[in-house]
Parts: C-alpha cells; structure tokens; sequence
C-alpha cells in the first residue's frame, strides 16, 4: 500500500511509530503536513499538490490533526476522501469528536452512560442550568480543549457561577459535568482499532490534581477492563464512526461512563504502559480495510 499521515511535525512519537510500523510491514509512507497541502475542487476532477507537486496513487491516509489546524486539516482529509482514499477516521467523524457538546449529544442519544452535562448561553439562566446538574463539586471545560487543558474543578457553587462568567466573558463555549469523586482521580483510556479494544491504561492524576492526562502529569499503568467497560468503549468509537478512537472512562459507581471520544489518541503513553505494538494494530487495519475493498472490486467485476 501507499499510505500518507497527516501529521504537522515527522519527529512526533505516534507519527514516526506509525512510519516505522508501516515500513515493518512493507508498506510505501510518507507524513504530509496538512497545512502545506492544498487543493482544487471542481465537479470534473479533485486533487490536491503538496510543496509543489501532485499527491497521486494513495491507498490509504491516517489522520494525526491537532486541534489547531481542525478546520484545515479535515478538509484536506476530506479531499483524499473524495480522491477515494481510505480512512480509518473520516472527516466528519473527527469534526464529530472535536466538538465535545456534539460528541456528549451523539453518544446520549445511543444511550451510552457519561457523566451528566449542561450546557447553557445566558448569564440569567446560570442559576437554573446549575440547579439541573446538582450540588457541586462541577467540572467546568473548554468545549474544544484537549490533554487537560480549559479544564477547572468547582467545588462550590459560587466558584462554579465566577467560572462560568470569566469563560463567558472570554465569549468561550464550555459545559459543566457532574464530578465523579468516586473515580478519585482516575481514569481509563481504551485504544479502540477497528471496533476492538488492542489496549487500555488506567491514568492516575498527580498530588493535587484532579485531572489524570499524562501531559498534566499523572501516571499510567496497564489495566484489565471489564466485560461492560470494553463493550461501552468500542460502543462510544462506533457512534462517532471512528475506526481508530481513545475512548476515556470513569469507574463510577453507577459503571463505567464514557468522558471523551478522541480522534487522534497518542500512541506513547499507552505503548509504554500496555507494551502493546499499537501502530502495528493499526497498519493492520488498514490492510484489512484496503486489501478488503480491492478484492470487492475485484468480485463486483
């Protein structure tokens, strides 16, 4: 196969894992950065140049788009998809998981459990939208943050009404969740690959802190998951169509709840933890997937 990965910086761990493992496997790849492609779109014919020439001959592209480069990043994916490239995670399912008030929407109305979230605009109904969630501590964040960041703890309610209007002075989107104080600052990250759990890591948070992201520093070990926890991780990877997801769980007493849905889960942490060859996972799938669609095509003819 000939595989891309769209990827901003080729010294990344996850993109050179991925460079390396495809390579292991015979494969052709090479890292684009998104923002230095660009595109023609026209009703006779889609194609994309990258520094200057073509991007042609594509089997399969692997996106690795931050949450900077979002907007660009999935239309240039999107341009592949058009050129009929396979994706593990398409466009729209990344716009999907970026969003975390549409992500909470799609996975409630498949009835998966999460924590419970409100979401409101006006200062006036800041008391009210308070009263729906219940007694504090809230977790308030940042509706498009990522590795912890735009995330604060309000163990009041007066701390969680300041919150709300310095963000909402900031004219930022945010949501306010219950606080799970049972996961006592742990959580689980579940690395879905076509529709299986491959690995899974339990992160643990720092002395105070109450979130468990290794880039805040908490720390991760290998963790075993229940029947119910691996069924509702590949379940919430499924809603937001993606073939490749980190679900993040919350043990809660009520079972597990899905926290996040991310698009492009680094593969550092969980290979270090789990010692499970992730990439590989991964290029495998695309295999599947590609070596599956050419020998359709071949029975169709």
């Amino acid at each position: 196969m000939k595989i891309a990965i769209l990827s901003r910086n080729t010294r990344l761990y996850s993109t050179q894992r991925l460079v390396d493992a495809a390579r292991a496997r015979g494969h052709v790849v090479r890292v684009l950065d998104p923002l230095r492609c660009y595109v023609r779109i026209a009703p006779d014919s889609v194609a994309i140049r990258y520094k200057g020439k073509p991007v042609r001959d594509l089997d399969a592209a692997i996106p690795r788009i931050g949450t900077q480069s979002t907007f660009y990043g999935t239309a240039v994916l999107r341009q592949l998809e058009m050129m009929g490239v396979y994706t593990p995670n398409s466009s729209d399912a990344v716009l999907r998981a970026r969003d975390k008030l549409r992500s909470l929407q799609i996975l409630a109305a498949q009835g998966i459990a999460m924590p419970v979230t409100v979401f409101g605009d006006n200062p006036d109904d800041t008391e009210d939208l308070l009263a729906m969630l219940g007694e504090p501590p809230h977790v308030i964040k940042l509706n498009e943050g990522s590795q912890g960041t735009g995330v604060v703890l309000a163990e009041k309610r007066s701390a969680s009404q300041s919150v709300i209007e310095a963000f909402r002075g900031l004219y930022a989107n945010f949501l306010v969740q219950e606080f799970i104080a049972e996961a006592k600052g742990c959580d689980l990250r579940c690395f879905v690959v076509g529709g299986k759990v491959v690995a899974a890591m339990q992160r643990e948070a720092s002395a105070g802190e109450f979130r468990a992201n290794l880039h805040r520093g908490g720390s991760a070990t290998a963790v075993k998951l229940s029947a119910a926890e691996r069924r509702i991780a590949v379940r919430a990877a499924a809603a937001m169509g993606l073939g490749i997801a980190g679900v993040d769980l919350l043990r809660s007493d009520r079972g597990p709840l899905v926290l996040e849905v991310n698009a492009s889960p680094g593969l550092e942490g969980i290979e270090a933890a789990t010692g499970v060859d992730v990439a590989d996972a991964i290029i495998a799938l695309l295999e599947d997937q590609v070596g599956g669609a050419r020998r359709g095509g071949a029975n169709a003819r």
